[in-house]
């Protein structure tokens, strides 16, 4: 990158918890050029929501790339499995966990990353109020920048890459008023797996559980537009 800027790729699904990760590398100085993936999810009317993001927050580059893991499937996100409305199960893995697809997303943000001549990814992943995927998991952080260093002629000639993950340790109420002191629109964010046509959120999935237990938490209003109260 020219200058002397900071840029970092980050990763942004149209979430809440990703939206707050782009905030966050803003605010520590980064020109962010964000990165949104459409592969073949269910909601994927995260996409366009992530597109209001980048913009609302800045984002000096916004690409959104697809790559449809629908033929992979195994997933309540990616296949015809019902996606659970039951609640979130503490200690299990659910099945709209996606195989690999963090793996997937940090591979294609470090490829792009280091074209671009960045050396830092952002991601939003929390291992304290999430559905339990291994993926959102310090460890795995903490392995797929060891494997960026290793697999990389940046990595390799000396320019070592570090992945952000600046919400693994917090909780929903955390991010959400971190993200409010840093000037997230929250309404133009989405998290539910289970949309229906007009973009209102299911108010059952884990997803939809874990945001609206985070507003609460945080005694903040909550501005998702639910089919369910």
């Amino acid at each position: 990158m020219e200058g002397r800027t900071k840029h970092a790729v980050v990763l942004l699904s149209g979430g809440l918890d990703s939206a707050t990760a782009l905030a966050i590398a803003r605010a520590d100085g980064f020109a962010c050029h964000a990165l949104t993936v459409g592969y073949g999810q269910r909601h994927a009317a995260e996409i366009a929501q992530a597109a209001l993001v980048a913009a609302a927050l800045g984002a000096v580059e916004h690409k959104t790339v697809a790559l449809d893991l629908r033929w992979i499937g195994g997933s309540a996100l990616t296949a015809d499995i019902p996606v659970p409305k039951g609640g979130v199960v503490a200690g299990a893995i659910p099945v709209t966990y996606v195989p690999a697809r963090n793996t997937i997303l940090l591979s294609l943000a470090l490829a792009w990353a280091e074209v671009l001549g960045t050396r830092d990814l952002f991601i939003g992943v929390t291992a304290v109020d999430y559905s339990g995927y291994p993926d959102c998991r310090p460890a795995f952080i903490e392995a797929f920048e060891r494997l960026a260093n290793t697999a990389t002629r940046a990595g390799v000639t000396g320019s070592p890459f570090a992945v952000h993950a600046p919400l693994i340790s917090m909780n929903k109420a955390q991010i959400i008023r971190k993200g409010i002191e840093l000037g997230v629109d929250y309404a133009a964010t989405t998290s539910c797996y289970d949309p229906d046509a007009a973009g209102r959120a299911c108010g059952l999935c884990d997803a939809c559980r874990l945001r609206r237990k985070g507003f609460t938490d945080a005694g903040v209003a909550d501005p998702t537009r639910y089919q369910h109260a």
